[in-house]
């Protein structure tokens, strides 16, 4: 009686299995559509899922795939909500992008505790891979070290050895702050103040007037999308770069680039992980990007792209959608595809690939449309990101 109560446990367990499988594998875009970071990732960064899933052929050993989008708003409990839905009830196996590092950080831990795989991309904080880690987090594309590494670095290199922040705040402004601080006094820098900036502000004014009383050579701007290219834009008002301070944006994509304009843009110094016009391979996926949605891919879209074409290649490669055995197949197999070439993903889950560091052209300089960058220096990913021990992540211990 017992051995046949097993065997038809045993039987129910694998008919459950088999019934999930059958439903195919589901991949889940969360992000901000509607607010400050909807350029800069938004439903560009679902198109680019989409293309994914297209040049993988729409199926994985056998099952359809299928995208699921939600827009969490830049809210932790909206994303919460929305990510425990679709690991109880909609059977979603991945989730990506995740722009927002408050957002990317709450659903890294609802992602452990379920016993699912995400892979931020849109996020920048290092914690994800640091003291935040875990078995089934993964982050690509770029974080607040190589952004620090590369812009940070640079600028102080070259002379630009006093900094003074203007910075988000929230947990991405405080990494991006506390990770350029760290490389600009590595090297032989000073950071002489900051400022927290809410989200989403649209008067910089008083921020603006306390970097410009503080004297430093560089104005670091600690966050991203609309509020980034609305502070350059005051900037200019205060006369801050005409005056001899130089701004440095320490995460600007091609979006916020092609908002501002080469005009207002110009002889910014940013670090991206990805540019169209970098090679043939980036040079197919951008133009391909292009001519569906009318616009060149930033290192987000870009990356969003490498995230879901990698999971599926690691679920093919397992023979299964089991998080252990992807997690596993995702740390084994080399990132390789549009947006990274060489890539390698770390025992904590950071992807490294190279970085690199850009100056945006005078309108003089552009050739053809798009035409945004010039390579100014590229930084090896072994140099770019912390290795698993320095990360901090308990994995590594």
């Amino acid at each position: 009686m017992k051995s046949a109560l097993l065997a038809a446990v045993a039987t129910s367990a694998l008919l459950l299995a088999s019934q999930a499988f059958a439903q195919g594998v589901k991949i889940g875009i969360l992000n901000d559509q509607s607010g400050v970071y909807a350029d800069y990732g938004g439903k560009w960064s679902v198109e680019a899922a989409k293309m994914a899933i297209e040049d993988f052929g729409g199926e994985v050993l056998g099952q359809k795939i299928e995208l699921v989008t939600a827009d969490h708003q830049n809210k932790p409990d909206l994303a919460s909500s929305i990510a425990r839905r679709w690991y109880d009830v909609e059977n979603v196996d991945m989730i990506t992008e995740l722009t927002t590092s408050s957002v990317a950080l709450a659903i890294h831990e609802l992602s452990r505790e379920k016993k699912k795989i995400d892979i931020v991309v849109g996020a920048a904080t290092s914690r994800l891979t640091g003291d935040a880690c875990q078995p089934y987090g993964f982050h690509w594309a770029y974080d607040t070290r190589a952004l620090a590494v590369g812009t940070g670095g640079a600028l102080t290199k070259a002379g630009g050895d006093t900094w003074f922040f203007l910075t988000a705040d929230y947990a991405f402004g405080y990494a991006l702050e506390k990770d350029t601080s760290e490389i600009v006094t590595a090297n032989g820098g000073k950071v002489v103040g900051s400022v927290r900036v809410p989200l989403n502000s649209s008067d910089f004014s008083s921020f603006l007037l306390q970097a410009q009383s503080s004297k430093a050579k560089i104005v670091g701007l600690a966050n991203a999308g609309l509020d980034t290219t609305n502070s350059i834009k005051q900037a200019s008002e205060f006369g801050i770069v005409s005056g001899g301070q130089k701004l440095a944006g320490l995460l600007m994509t091609l979006a916020e680039v092609n908002g501002l304009g080469l005009q207002a843009a110009q002889s910014l110094v940013l670090t991206e992980g990805y540019y169209w016009d970098l090679n043939d391979k980036t040079r197919n996926l951008g133009e391909r990007f292009f001519k569906r949605t009318g616009r060149m891919p930033s290192m987000i879209h870009a990356g969003t792209y490498s995230a879901t074409l990698s999971y599926l290649k690691a679920v093919k490669a397992a023979g299964t959608k089991d998080p252990d055995a992807v997690a596993k197949k995702l740390k084994e197999l080399p990132v390789d595809d549009d947006f990274a070439q060489g890539g390698k993903v770390l025992e904590n889950g950071r992807m490294v690939h190279d970085m690199y560091l850009f100056e945006v052209k005078k309108p003089s300089e552009s050739k053809k449309p798009w035409d945004y960058y010039k390579l100014l220096a590229t930084v090896p990913g072994d140099k770019a990101f912390f290795t698993a021990k320095e990360s901090g992540c308990p994995l590594t211990k």
